[in-house]
């Protein structure tokens, strides 16, 4: 089995492990942990897929990536930073600030479609 279909099998599940984990927020406790664990996973995926392909090198050489590339890196990049958007308000929502739950739910869905997103356009992004 090739490393892209392994990163891209992983991508999947880690997608999967978030949606389950998008239907358990009304249990809090539960719901953090297990989108804790999708984070760090896809984190994880990222340092993987760049030990193995240095993707951070390709990735630079903006001018002469193709469009689909471009894409791909920004709905990554953008799910990345959302991620830590999302473990800061989220925080605050655990900490018992509910003024935060409106926009933390906002944003994990804008963060869960960027994901969904970013495995699709894989799929080109590796393609010669």
């Amino acid at each position: 089995m090739s490393s892209a279909v392994i990163f891209q099998v992983q991508s999947f599940l880690i997608m999967a492990l978030m949606g389950y984990g998008i239907s358990q927020h009304k249990i809090r406790t539960k719901h953090y942990k297990i989108m804790g664990a999708a984070i760090a996973w896809d984190i994880l995926l990222i340092l993987q897929i760049e030990l193995t392909r240095s993707a951070i090198l390709k990735a630079s050489k903006i001018m002469t990536n193709p469009m689909m590339l471009k894409i791909h890196l920004f709905f990554a990049i953008s799910s990345v930073v959302l991620y830590f958007i999302m473990i800061h308000s989220g925080r605050k929502v655990l900490a018992g600030d509910n003024t935060m739950l409106t926009r933390h739910r906002l944003l994990g869905w804008v963060t869960f479609a960027f994901r969904i997103l970013t495995f699709a356009t894989s799929f080109w992004a590796v393609t010669k």
